[in-house]
């Protein structure tokens, strides 16, 4: 990102608060048009009527003439001179403004500290004097700019522009610097009862990006001691628990006992909860939203979208049905919401007709998502839907008509159509078409891990491992790596020790992962521990209710002389994914009929 790029990043974290208007609408207002030898010049160069003098236009018209001319910094400094001679604001701003054009810092910041003088009260230059600073990274600088800059606004605007300031910072490189001069700069506001649960929350998300989540915690504990009524706190305790930070629940809980509690931090929690695998809360804290707030969609879209993952088709469609009909009927104020909701809400309908093999009605409901962004996304479903109709080709050449929109777009649709080959029983192809994307591409892990299972899929186990221990090379926390090594050698039952050193490292980097937890449990389970894979198998369904973890479950009781109980359960497990390979094998290797 370039200079005049940062700028315009800073404008758009600044949102509402950001005053600028452009300059030639600024002049058309202000000054009378001259000869019509210089009309570009006069659109561009703002001041006011009453100021207006022959000297004053001369030195407008020349300063716009350079700048457009390409002597950006004699053009800059006519206006910038003219500015400080009159003390108008718009000329302060307009010169501003040709220094961030020209992607001049010192300029821009000369011109904003001269605008800062002349008009010592203006929250603009206060602005632009930040930014400026910001994007130089001059960041030691930026704790007054920043204090004052607060000062200034008006009561209704601080929060907004406190809760702004991480974003503001995003990019700085030192981090630390950065969360040292925001606490600072809040000093006065977290002193303040109003301003308190938002400074503190601020300064808890700079001590985040800084790598201190402790001190993050702490300032959220702050925060909400400073004000329970405040939702700030509680959505940075949300953040600390999407990062794995166990101590911020608490702070999210006190607050959602509030009957004002803000329906954005249930549904925050909600997800988390489902990011965890804790879906029977999840549905607690979504019934008891909708229950309080019957008339907000976006609960509904969550609620049905976690009941659809369940495959509880039934409800998943009433909700999401109902989620749609909402938005018919909503405000046109509510327009943020239709822009994504809608599209993921109809694909996720898809998906349910198509379960119940209502083909029709899922194509027409794909039809009817009309973003550019789910366009691969769209077709993927549709070459899924011809897959099942036995139209494999079809498919394939489905997902290749998918327009390229980005860079990375042809990759995207090289994964699904292996991803469509895999699934329908064409491993041995999808894996050479991954392969000689790979020799392009030798370090995606993406590729690797993807063309791994295609290997395993085709029974090439010497060839999954080699690039399954790449993927752990390259990135040594990946998780799915190392527990889909270990669970291909459990399965096989084969160096039985090593799979569970290989899956136990899983668990240690994503301990709430229920397939994680099922590999686990199957590999006790060919070690011999039957308990102690029952336990485990018992939590992981109960937290994800899966085919395959059916599958293995079934196993188990079907060991411990639970029969009757196994045939249950893998009834369960078809209703939730007929075509699963892993539990209709265990259905034929037992003598089970479905």
């Amino acid at each position: 990102m370039d200079y005049y790029e940062s700028m315009m990043q800073f404008h758009r974290a600044l949102g509402g608060l950001a005053l600028a208007c452009g300059a030639a609408a600024a002049l058309a207002q202000t000054v009378p048009t001259p000869a019509a030898s210089a009309p570009a010049a006069a659109a561009s160069a703002p001041a006011a009527p009453s100021r207006m003098t022959a000297r004053l236009m001369y030195e407008l018209l020349i300063g716009e003439l350079l700048f457009r001319g390409g002597d950006a910094p004699k053009g800059t400094a006519y206006v910038l001179n003219a500015a400080r001679r009159v003390g108008d604001e718009s000329l302060f701003k307009r010169a501003t403004e040709m220094a961030i054009q020209s992607r001049s810092g010192p300029a821009a910041l000369e011109a904003t500290r001269a605008w800062r003088q002349a008009v010592p009260n203006s929250a603009e230059a206060g602005q632009y004097e930040l930014q400026v600073l910001i994007v130089l990274g001059r960041i030691a600088e930026t704790e007054e700019p920043a204090r004052r800059f607060l000062a200034t606004l008006p009561e209704s605007d601080k929060v907004p522009f406190i809760t702004a300031l991480p974003a503001l910072y995003q990019r700085v490189p030192d981090k630390a610097e950065a969360a040292r001069v925001v606490e600072s700069a809040l000093s006065d506001a977290i002193k303040q009862p109003a301003l308190a649960p938002a400074a503190w929350t601020s300064i808890g998300r700079m001590r985040l990006q800084a790598g201190d989540k402790a001190g993050a915690l702490a300032a959220a504990t702050l925060g909400q001691n400073a004000g329970a009524q405040s939702e700030w706190p509680a959505l940075l305790a949300l953040q600390l628990m999407g990062g794995g930070e166990t101590k911020a629940e608490p702070l999210i809980k006190r607050y959602l006992t509030r009957a004002d509690a803000r329906p954005e931090v249930h549904i925050g929690y909600a997800r988390a909860l489902i990011e965890q695998g804790r879906q029977t809360e999840a549905h607690a804290q979504l019934d008891t939203l909708i229950r309080r707030a019957p008339e907000r969609p976006e609960s509904w879209l969550v609620r049905g979208a976690l009941l659809a993952d369940e495959n509880k088709d039934a409800q998943a469609e009433a909700d999401l049905r109902h989620y749609l009909k909402l938005l018919e009927s909503a405000a046109p104020e509510a327009a943020p919401e239709r822009s994504e909701g809608p599209d993921h809400a109809r694909m996720m309908l898809a998906r349910i007709a198509e379960r119940r093999g209502d083909y029709a009605a899922a194509e027409q409901l794909l039809a009817a998502v009309d973003s550019p962004e789910q366009a691969l996304t769209v077709q993927t479903r549709r070459a899924q839907i011809l897959a099942r109709q036995g139209k494999l080709a079809e498919a394939r050449e489905a997902i290749r008509r998918v327009p390229e929109r980005s860079a990375d777009d042809a990759r995207l649709k090289l994964l699904a159509e292996a991803q469509l080959l895999r699934d329908n029983q064409q491993a041995a192809l999808a894996y050479q078409l991954l392969s000689a994307e790979i020799e392009k591409t030798p370090d995606d892990d993406g590729l690797l891990y993807d063309a791994a299972m295609a290997a395993e899929r085709a029974d090439q186990l010497g060839t999954m491992e080699r690039l399954l221990r790449r993927v752990i090379e390259l990135k040594p926390d990946a998780a799915h790596a190392y527990n889909a090594l270990g669970y291909s050698l459990a399965d096989r039952n084969l160096r039985l020790d090593e799979a569970r050193t290989l899956i136990e490292k899983a668990v240690q980097l994503s301990p709430d992962d229920a397939y994680i937890q099922d590999s686990l449990a199957w590999v006790h389970f060919r070690q011999g521990n039957v308990r102690e894979a029952r336990k485990l198998l018992d939590a992981a369904y109960k937290k994800r209710p899966d085919a395959e973890i059916a599958a293995h479950l079934g196993e188990v009781m079907w060991t411990q002389g639970e029969r009757d109980a196994a045939r249950r359960l893998w009834r369960d497990g078809l209703r939730l994914d007929p075509r699963n390979e892993t539990l209709l094998k265990t259905l034929e290797r037992f003598g089970v009929t479905p």
